[in-house]
């Protein structure tokens, strides 16, 4: 099975998997396993073209899913004035 036939089974088997908690694992080692195969590919792809930087096309892995993060602190050390900066939105302040 060549390069192209393997990432094309691997685009379908993440086509057909559904995205919950459960597949997260799962579609995450696919998404791996894609990026060494295309990285494989593109290393075909130049060293046949004579190799140098920019001999092959690239690719790009999209973001996905929600990050989280935690801000600690001294109180009314400007943790929520920080990340209203950062984000540019308005975080409500319990008090």
């Amino acid at each position: 099975m060549s390069l192209s036939e393997k990432i094309t089974e691997i685009e379908k088997e993440m086509a057909r998997t559904q995205k919950n908690k459960g597949t997260s694992m799962r579609l995450g080692l696919l998404k791996a396993e894609l990026a060494r195969y295309r990285q494989q590919l593109l290393d075909e792809v130049s060293k046949g073209k004579g190799g140098g930087a920019g001999a092959g096309e690239g690719f790009d892995v999209s973001r996905s899913g929600d990050a989280s993060i935690g801000l600690s602190g001294f109180t009314s050390g400007g943790k929520s004035t920080l990340l209203n900066k950062l984000t540019g939105t308005y975080s409500a302040v319990a008090s």
